[in-house]
């Protein structure tokens, strides 16, 4: 009697693990059906001139790093922090010299100063990008281990640019955002003011009023 109900198990098993897979299966294809039908939409193909002329557009200087370009040169600035809103303001100095780079596509800009009374030195770039029509900056430096990054759009009206990013708050390691305003002022000034937030509120951190020598 054991040898003849073995033989049936496992012919049970094997029907019910054979049409479980053929479940699997079905249901992963329609899955992957659906992801295809909801989330893939085909592009229009493009002949090789207009991707030629897609590139060359994408990787052409415009006027907004013509604007990026009238930025070179040394500039002296007055650095202002506050470590909450309405709290005592602490000052700072640096020059920073800045470049265009890679053909006049990038800006790139050295800070160097006195910060908290130790040697500060820092680094940003700035890029427009003609594909997304946005900037993007970074910034890096002596006082830490990370990159802020931000982006935004460039408002004519109000000769200002608005980033917005993330930064990770070296006191506990959460990521906060942060927005940033640089203003051009006039020919030879700039201001550059930047919001954190703290308690869930935003308050102005920081304010750099550039001067071009």
């Amino acid at each position: 009697m054991k040898n003849a109900l073995l033989p049936l198990l496992i012919l049970i098993y094997c029907f019910y693990s054979c049409k479980k897979e053929i479940k699997t299966e079905i249901e992963t294809t329609k899955a992957v059906e659906n992801v295809k039908t909801e989330d893939s939409i085909p592009e229009k193909p493009l002949d090789s001139a207009a991707q030629m002329k897609a590139w060359i557009a994408y990787a052409t200087p415009g006027s907004p790093h013509k604007m990026m370009a009238d930025e070179t040169g040394t500039w002296n600035c007055d650095m202002t922090f506050w470590e909450e809103e309405g709290g005592k303001p602490e000052k700072a100095s640096s020059t920073a010299a800045i470049k265009m780079i890679l053909g006049g596509r990038y800006q790139e800009a050295n800070y160097q100063g006195t910060m908290m009374g130790q040697p500060f030195e820092g680094k940003s770039t700035l890029a427009y990008n003609n594909a997304s029509k946005e900037y993007t900056t970074t910034f890096i430096d002596n006082m830490g281990t990370g990159m802020m990054i931000a982006s935004g759009k460039y408002n004519d009206k109000t000769k200002s640019m608005e980033l917005k990013g993330t930064m990770v708050n070296p006191l506990n390691g959460n990521k906060t955002p942060y927005r940033e305003v640089y203003t051009i002022v006039d020919a030879t000034t700039r201001k550059m003011e930047m919001y954190d937030t703290k308690n869930n509120k935003e308050y102005k951190s920081m304010e750099i009023i550039m001067k071009k020598k």
